[in-house]
């Protein structure tokens, strides 16, 4: 190999950087994080803690939130040059598409069984 194919190379990040693929995917993990708290306590207590009445609002909250963390982890997964533990986040966006996916499938729940009871 060459000089100029050894600076090419991706260098792991510090302990300590916070590049964007890194906030990006700890950003949609604890969204997603929240979406599957909502959508669990939404199909628990479907007309509780989130609106009076048919109770949708959680069930919205965790649809939307499992939403946009999967779409976030998905963009970090697609963007990512390196592998795990280079530092650039690919780490936490899988963690982020499985609890996003978490969500959707709570959210999903907690809305078809809204609509069975109203």
């Amino acid at each position: 190999m060459s000089a100029s194919g050894a600076l090419i190379q991706p260098v792991a990040a510090s302990v300590f950087d916070m590049s964007a693929g890194r906030l990006g995917a700890a950003s949609a993990a604890v969204l997603g994080l929240i979406g599957v708290v909502i959508g669990g306590l939404a199909l628990a207590r479907p007309a509780g803690r989130f609106g009076i009445g048919s109770g949708r609002l959680g069930t919205v909250v965790a649809l939307a939130a499992g939403l946009i963390s999967v779409a976030l982890g998905g963009l970090v997964v697609a963007t990512s040059d390196g592998g795990l533990g280079t530092g650039n986040g690919l780490g936490g966006a899988f963690v982020a598409l499985i609890v996003g996916v978490i969500a959707l499938i709570l959210g999903a729940l907690a809305l078809a069984r809204s609509r069975r009871t109203a």
